[in-house]
């Protein structure tokens, strides 16, 4: 590679817009601040998501269909706070299509129901061949050289179709970009050394939910129990990193006002964070799934998805 670019590089791959922020925005920032090379490959363009601002109902999925445009601008805008150069789309914009979802009675998320009629988008990621869907991140991971990748665990971390899928995407990518015989046509192979899933911890999230109960506020999150079961978080045994991006809460902060359509500023997200103080959006957890884990800080997790490379 040039000489002029950096020597310590990160793959993040996610499902939607506005992903990346709420999930890894501060390191995202932090590591972009401090000359590292950040690249995001995002998978749809959320053309499913729920709207939140009122005047622009019009662009859902069942009026205009021009939620997904929108929200294309809305990443620009968030990475631009976050100081994010290298964004792409899976195969491209519009290559897959956001799938929907809806939610379990326990609290998690599975597949929309099809269509009665039949009918829907063929091109919806969840749907995707698992290879062809590779194959457009395989030449990405082969030109950036990224030393470490960033996606979902096994469970989408909540369920999301969409997110499942973009965990296989990127596992299998990284799986075939290293193999030396393996597409020759998509570049010189590579081979990540460490890949991480993101993570929520459940201590902090516990923490979180209880002062918003103590505040007053218990229903903010839809009325769960911060003593009963939590299946987006992660025990904090299996995570083993811990990334203190802090300083760069602001950017966070301000990307996520980015995502207008899809985070709400008097919503549960900033409720927590009033309730917790800003510190709750600068402190980001991950699991290690692949690569040597690094020395770690007094509280035991790694503080740096580079260390020990």
């Amino acid at each position: 590679m040039p000489a002029s670019d950096p020597t310590e590089r990160l793959l993040l791959v996610h499902a939607h817009p506005d992903d990346e922020t709420i999930q890894n925005g501060a390191t995202m920032a932090k590591y972009a601040a401090e000359g590292r090379g950040v690249t995001l490959v995002t998978c749809t363009a959320g053309e499913m998501g729920e709207i939140l601002v009122p005047e622009l109902g019009h662009l859902a999925a069942d009026k205009e269909d021009g939620l997904g445009e929108h929200r294309r601008g809305e990443l620009e805008a968030a990475m631009k706070e976050l100081g994010i150069a290298d964004h792409r789309y899976l195969g491209g914009f519009g290559t897959y299509r956001d799938s929907g979802m809806k939610w379990h009675e326990d609290g998690y998320a599975i597949p929309a129901d099809p269509p009665e009629d039949g009918t829907g988008h063929g091109n919806a990621f969840w749907y995707a061949d698992l290879t062809e869907a590779a194959d457009h991140l395989v030449p990405i991971i082969r030109e950036v050289r990224p030393q470490v990748m960033v996606t979902y665990d096994q469970f989408g971390n909540y369920g999301h179709p969409d997110h499942i899928q973009a965990h296989r995407v990127a596992m299998y990518a990284a799986q075939l970009a290293a193999v030396p015989s393996y597409r020759k046509d998509l570049g010189e192979p590579w081979d990540i050394a460490k890949i991480y899933w993101s993570a929520m911890s459940e201590s902090r999230m516990r923490e979180g939910l209880r002062r918003l109960r103590d505040a007053g506020q218990q229903t903010t999150f839809d009325g769960i129990d911060p003593e009963g079961p939590l299946p987006m978080t992660t025990p904090d045994e299996d995570i083993a990193a811990l990334v203190d991006a802090n300083d760069h809460v602001e950017a966070k902060l301000a990307a996520m006002r980015a995502h207008a359509t899809q985070i709400a500023t008097d919503g549960p997200f900033f409720a927590l964070s009033n309730n917790l103080g800003n510190q709750v959006w600068g402190l980001e957890f991950y699991r290690i799934a692949k690569g040597k884990l690094g020395p770690v800080g007094e509280d035991g997790f790694e503080t740096d998805l580079f260390a020990g490379l």
